[in-house]
């Protein structure tokens, strides 16, 4: 299984907005039937209203770059940028 967690850094004020956008144009939902996605959940840490993070928990490292491959990644590409301003990903592998 990979796990990977992603730190977002937010624009001041824009986390709700991106949670927003990210439910509403149907992405979140299209994600977690996509093959392979074992879980993609979003968690608000409590003292720090700038910051989102997100678990991703996927087959394989092939299940997640097709995941990064797919129209519905591209489109939040598009939109990412107007909310976030900074991301950190860590990964790693975990062996059954």
């Amino acid at each position: 299984m990979l796990l990977i967690q992603v730190t977002y850094t937010m624009h001041p004020g824009q986390r709700d907005g991106f949670l927003r956008e990210v439910r509403s144009s149907g992405i979140l939902d299209t994600i977690r039937r996509e093959e392979g996605c074992l879980g993609y959940s979003y968690y608000l840490p409590e003292e720090e209203d700038g910051t989102l993070l997100l678990v991703e928990k996927w087959t394989d490292a092939q299940a997640q770059k097709a995941h990064m491959a797919t129209p519905h990644m591209a489109e939040m590409a598009r939109f990412k940028p107007k909310y976030v301003a900074e991301t950190q990903l860590v990964s790693c592998t975990i062996e059954d």
